[in-house]
């Protein structure tokens, strides 16, 4: 059977937008002559919150950086000697080469292309890493606090204790993301909302939340 394409990274921000503009999930998807299942299934894969932007990690190495040690080693130059050019520790640079084919094989562009694929390999969430904060949040969200009220009531809890901060967005990419099973699933029962996908403000419907020919407390009778 054959395989549908992956949506590009132009057609997700332009997904993204549409979504966040209250377009529903079918109609987005009939503009790029899709199944509303695929724009379901891109919203389910973020826990239907836009992903954030990736960034290179500061302090890491660049193409142009990557492309002076390979020109450095074409002439014969050391490790060290690149890297005092590059103003890099000689570790980082021997770390460089090693990982990438060696002193004669090294490629700049293909050392770059290795660096964003290992960037894009999933990272360990902080609710898997640290088995007491896990448990704090679980026993939160089962007593019905909001991932808000857990992350202020840590801040003021152990404020001396970094490895028990998270922020409220990181406790709902946990119960929502495909994936990052570090909170049951389930719990997400006990959030006011019930749901399993989060859903921008734009994207409810005209009227949400309000009762059909309601009477202001003010106009009504004693």
């Amino acid at each position: 059977m054959r395989r549908r394409r992956r949506f590009t990274e132009s057609e997700r921000a332009e997904i993204w937008d549409r979504l966040e503009a209250g377009e529903t999930a079918a109609s987005v998807a009939g503009v790029f002559g899709r199944y509303p299942s695929a724009v379901r299934a891109m919203q389910l894969a973020s826990g239907g919150v836009r992903p954030a932007p990736r960034r290179r990690r500061a302090g890491a190495l660049d193409l142009v950086e990557r492309e002076e040690i390979s020109r450095g080693l074409s002439a014969g130059m050391s490790l060290r000697a690149i890297a005092a050019g590059l103003g890099r520790a000689p570790s980082t640079v021997c770390r460089e080469v090693g990982r990438n084919d060696g002193l004669t094989r090294y490629r700049a562009c293909a050392a770059d292309r290795r660096a964003h694929r290992r960037a894009r390999r999933p990272k360990v969430p902080k609710l898997s890493r640290c088995r007491r904060l896990h448990e704090l949040v679980e026993a939160k969200l089962s007593l019905r606090w909001s991932p808000q009220q857990i992350s202020r009531w840590l801040q003021s809890a152990f404020p001396g204790e970094p490895e028990l901060q998270v922020s409220h967005e990181t406790i709902y990419m946990s119960l929502f993301a495909q994936g990052r099973g570090a909170l049951r699933h389930e719990l997400h029962r006990a959030l006011q909302t019930g749901r399993a996908l989060r859903r921008s403000k734009q994207s409810l419907p005209s009227g949400s939340g309000i009762i059909p020919d309601m009477v202001l407390i003010s106009e009504r009778p004693e």
